[in-house]
């Protein structure tokens, strides 16, 4: 999955630029590079693309901002490169909707890996005939699982990230049984959860702001001691 698909390369260093032209080109990919934000700018609403490979610590416009933007926009997944020790950076990216994060430097088939996980992700599409999409009901919300929508009950679609999304369809799939941190990482997101990544409980707690009654008291994403997290339909 994702062979063909569109791709930008947001950086400032020109031999990085061109190494992962060179690259991911190779790799069946149609590739496309900006060196700053403004070209970024420029660039997308053109190509539009299926995927911004997007560093955050450039000169002028940050990629945080320019993720954002992407975002608003609906252009596209977004892969952010990041100093390995930005953690900050990390959380920030992902709270404004990016879709991953690699940490510099890394391995040209990490990198790779990770564009093909989140293109299975974001350019899945649904089957064009089958059973009637399974519904959930979370308190004052429905989730659609088949059409990764969750509404409340006027029928207003909530808004959250593909990767919330992500996490969402996983624990409604198994709604009722607790899921390690492990297990929720590999089905949502294609890779290993590690004890210093807090991606997937920032991911949580976004989810428990927009459903829960009280986020601070969820009933229906619960923690359960030294196993994971649990999906608790109708709990309210």
């Amino acid at each position: 999955m994702g062979e063909g698909a569109r791709l930008i390369v947001c950086d400032d260093e020109p031999g990085l630029r061109e190494m992962l032209e060179e690259y991911l080109g190779q790799s069946g990919f149609t590739v496309a590079c900006a060196a700053d934000g403004a070209a970024l700018r420029a660039l997308a609403p053109r190509f539009r693309p299926d995927l911004t490979v997007l560093d955050i610590n450039m000169p002028g416009e940050n990629g945080l901002s320019l993720a954002r933007w992407l975002r608003e926009e609906e252009l596209g997944a977004v892969l952010m490169l990041t100093a390995n020790s930005d953690t900050i950076d990390r959380i920030v990216g992902l709270e404004l909707g990016a879709d991953d994060y690699l940490g510099k430097p890394f391995e040209l088939r990490e990198l790779r890996a990770r564009i093909a996980t989140v293109l299975r992700r974001t350019m899945a599409r649904p089957p064009a005939k089958g059973p009637a999409p399974a519904r959930l009901r979370l308190g004052r919300f429905v989730f659609d699982i088949e059409a990764r929508r969750l509404a409340d009950d006027a029928g207003a679609t909530v808004s959250l990230t593909p990767m919330e999304l992500d996490v969402l369809a996983v624990l409604a799939a198994a709604a009722g049984k607790a899921l390690s941190r492990d297990e929720i990482m590999q089905r949502a997101h294609g890779r290993r959860w590690e004890p210093e990544d807090r991606s997937l409980d920032l991911r949580i707690a976004r989810l428990r702001r927009k459903i829960e009654r009280d986020a601070a008291d969820p009933r229906l994403i619960r923690t359960v001691r030294n196993e994971g997290y649990m999906l608790v339909p109708d709990a309210e």
